[in-house]
């Protein structure tokens, strides 16, 4: 169980390390469309859609390794109050009920979605824009299946702290959270 546990948050480590310098790549080509946009009157449709396509990846590349830090938004305002136990109840439920359904029903919608933009090579309707709309939209079902791989690496996280055949805390392995 453990070991599978640092595979999958391994992988979701290296995702989300190595998109998260795509920030910066997004920054090195927004500060050109600015500059050529309103100092010198020149736009770039393909400059424009590259910046949309670093933020798509960003963005739903890098949902898996929020959920990873537990970096997410919580909605419940209580859970902060509730002993270490009790929120790691919450959480196997969360990650049962809703994260792991929600992950597999992205994927189930999105996979036509997406087999439908690789068939045609869907491109910009723009003119001079990218044609690589289809790469964008496989990050819909990527994202889907990334959030599978890590809500099970984190709902065995949970039930190894439960059961108490794991890691008691998630950063470090040898402090216990509560008593077993």
């Amino acid at each position: 169980m453990q070991t599978l546990i640092r595979l999958i948050d391994g992988f979701t480590e290296i995702t989300g390390r190595s998109v998260a310098w795509l920030v910066l790549a997004m920054m090195a080509v927004t500060v050109p469309v600015v500059v050529l946009r309103y100092g010198f009157d020149i736009g770039s449709i393909a400059l424009q859609e590259s910046i949309m396509y670093l933020h798509g990846m960003v963005f739903m590349l890098g949902i898996p390794y929020a959920l990873r830090h537990d970096a997410h938004v919580r909605v419940d305002v209580l859970y902060g109050r509730f002993s270490p136990r009790t929120r790691d109840w919450i959480d196997l439920v969360g990650h049962l009920l809703f994260l792991l359904p929600l992950a597999v029903f992205i994927v189930w919608v999105s996979l036509d979605y997406t087999a439908r933009a690789w068939r045609i090579r869907e491109g910009s309707p723009e003119a001079n824009g990218l044609d690589a709309v289809y790469l964008l939209k496989t990050l819909i079902p990527l994202l889907g299946g990334m959030l599978v791989l890590q809500g099970v690496a984190e709902i065995l996280r949970v039930v190894g702290r439960l059961t108490g055949r794991g890691p008691t805390d998630r950063e470090d392995p040898e402090q216990p959270e509560y008593p077993a």
